[in-house]
């Protein structure tokens, strides 16, 4: 059993970390470089680390509503952007540009609203059918998971009506301005409670393992598009984990702070599919989040007290080094991301 690297103090009740201490301590395929962890933290210290403006290729006009509305419904559909069978990446041609991935989601949307599809309202989101949405994501390939995709959003849109309004703008409202809150009115708790479709959470060895990719994200993306706390105010900020992806574990594993058994690293260039909840995936999954937190420690013990950063900051700079790596992923079929 492999001995837990320790955590800063005011990681300790964060429940996507607690939760992977198990899988860390017991892993049999991923494991942790702690020298090498240092060592890229002792120059990536010295980099900017900017918070990043994910939709600034897309402005949006209208109310700071609407923008909440936009950016967490984009984060319903965040996940799946590569075909399972060819390894073709999702493209979308808009605005004068190519957009990829989830850049390309965000494209698809913004072009339907430019039209005047209302994917906004809840009540327009409960009645979406597969043909339809299949029109609003129209990109170089069919989108992957498209059945899913449509099941999400009606789901999603039933939510929306009964119990918002409609809007998920009013979701962050009725919120408490945290992440994660005791009295579970923290964003992300909201959105884990009352939508399915953001409750991620895996199995590993009689432990549940919380992730929360898409709540995280969906709070840290409208973080930076409404322009920080000035315009979406978070008292715990530094509690947002990396987003356990597919892409985060390769910048990890390519930069020497994650190591793979032989039989996963074989899997993963074969491009063998990973099974969802099995101990490889949430391997993979657990030790991103943890080897992230630990790299961010380290790089905060470098940096000056006005410079220090956060986790998803430091996400960030991997996930944009990363994402269009000739590296190859592992391929899990999923929803969560």
């Amino acid at each position: 059993m492999t001995t837990l690297p320790p955590l800063p103090a005011k990681y300790a009740t964060n429940p996507v970390l607690a939760s992977a201490g198990p899988v860390i301590e017991s892993a049999h395929d991923v494991h942790l470089d702690l020298r090498r962890i240092a060592e890229v933290a002792s120059w990536m210290a010295y980099e900017e680390l900017p918070f990043p403006k994910y939709l600034s290729g897309f402005p949006l006009t209208g109310s700071a509503d609407q923008i909440l509305d936009f950016t967490l419904l984009t984060s319903t559909l965040n996940f799946a952007f590569t075909d399972f069978s060819t390894g073709q990446r999702f493209e979308v041609d808009y605005a004068g540009a190519t957009w990829s991935d989830s850049d390309a989601l965000f494209a698809c949307l913004r072009r339907a609203m430019d039209a005047g599809t209302p994917v906004l309202d809840g009540k327009y989101l409960a009645d979406i059918t597969e043909k339809r949405l299949a029109e609003i994501l129209t990109g170089s390939i069919p989108i992957p998971m498209l059945a899913q995709r449509a099941e999400i959003l009606r789901s999603v849109g039933e939510v929306l009506v009964d119990k918002f309004d409609g809007r998920f703008s009013h979701v962050v409202r009725a919120a408490a301005p945290r992440v994660y809150d005791a009295a579970g009115l923290g964003l992300v708790t909201m959105l884990t409670t009352h939508f399915p479709r953001f409750d991620d959470v895996s199995p590993y060895q009689g432990h549940r393992v919380r992730f929360d990719k898409l709540a995280q994200l969906a709070v840290w993306v409208a973080f930076t598009s409404m322009g920080g706390q000035s315009g979406l105010p978070l008292e715990d900020l530094d509690q947002l984990t990396a987003f356990a992806d597919y892409i985060v574990p390769v910048g990890l594993e390519v930069m020497g702070m994650l190591k793979y058994s032989e039989q996963l690293t074989s899997a993963i260039a074969d491009g063998t599919m990973i099974e969802r909840d099995s101990s490889q995936e949430v391997e993979i999954r657990a030790h991103t989040v943890y080897a992230v937190a630990l790299l961010t420690a380290a790089i905060n013990m470098i940096r000056p007290t006005e410079l220090q950063v956060v986790m998803a900051q430091v996400d960030a700079r991997l996930w944009t080094h990363f994402h269009t790596t000739s590296g190859r992923h592992h391929l899990t079929r999923t929803i969560m991301y």
